[in-house]
């Protein structure tokens, strides 16, 4: 007697958080399997150790050839050591979220890394024409109610002096790899996290807020950035927006690339 052979099941469609929330039973590759707490803690220790790591990573290439402290320092500043450093601060935090992760016994899924859909392009065209006018919006209103803020202050973004084919590792440093690793740490791990036990707003608030305060520029022996504070919110909270349309990250992804490319090319090519 032949054994009958199980069917396949078909693939399942990943739908937005929202719609997910909804339903009684959750499949493995809709399921968060931590909470708030995890998501908070998960998230600040991936982020500075990543950095840790990196300088460590980066800095024992130079304690290995014997440099001196003022090589060591001219070397760093130049293009290929700073992107270098981005590499392995977002190689690192992959890595790290891919064990966290796999010892939860989830799956990419869970957090948005799903297949991209044609309609995430629309999704991001969406997401542009909604982020910058509240960018615009909200820069006029801090202008105007608190005038002692600095808005004009520039954000530390490093490469400096960087021209010709060096751009290239620029342009993958500032639009490829943090839009990329950003979205699946903070929009997609964080904010499951938090969003599997609180509601949409305060998840998305938290999220928004740790996302800002990151890119506030704290040691960095100048007032702190809030201009880049404002600016992060506002993008998170869209994008989260887009995470929640979609139940994907690609959208994020996406809109995360375009507004970095356009900062990109206004600090690195139309500034010459």
């Amino acid at each position: 007697m032949h054994s009958k052979v199980p069917s396949q099941e078909p693939p399942i469609e990943v739908p937005p958080l929202a719609a997910v929330s909804k339903r009684a039973t959750i499949t493995k590759q809709q399921l968060v399997t931590w909470g708030p707490l995890a998501a908070i803690i998960g998230t600040v220790v991936i982020y500075f150790v990543s950095q840790f790591l990196g300088s460590v990573l980066l800095l024992s290439v130079a304690w290995l050839r014997g440099w001196n402290q003022s090589y060591i320092n001219a070397w760093v500043q130049q293009v290929w050591p700073q992107f270098m450093y981005v590499a392995l601060v977002e190689g690192t935090t992959l890595a790290m979220l891919a064990w966290f992760i796999r010892r939860r016994k989830a799956v990419w899924a869970a957090i948005g890394l799903v297949r991209p859909k044609l309609r995430d392009l629309a999704y991001t065209g969406l997401g542009i024409v909604i982020y910058f006018p509240l960018l615009i919006a909200a820069m006029t209103a801090v202008q105007n109610w608190l005038p002692h803020i600095n808005l004009d202050q520039p954000q530390q973004l490093g490469f400096s002096g960087a021209h010709g084919p060096a751009l290239a590792l620029v342009f993958i440093s500032l639009c490829v790899l943090p839009p990329l690793t950003e979205e699946i740490l903070v929009r997609g791990f964080l904010y499951s996290g938090l969003r599997s036990k609180l509601p949409k707003i305060t998840a998305a608030l938290i999220a928004s807020l740790m996302f800002a305060a990151a890119h506030l520029e704290f040691g960095q022996n100048a007032p702190l950035l809030w201009s880049a504070a404002i600016d992060t919110f506002i993008l998170s909270m869209v994008l989260i927006y887009l995470r929640e349309r979609t139940g994907s990250l690609w959208a994020s992804i996406g809109l995360h690339t375009f507004k970095n490319t356009i900062a990109f090319a206004a600090l690195f090519i139309f500034a010459k």
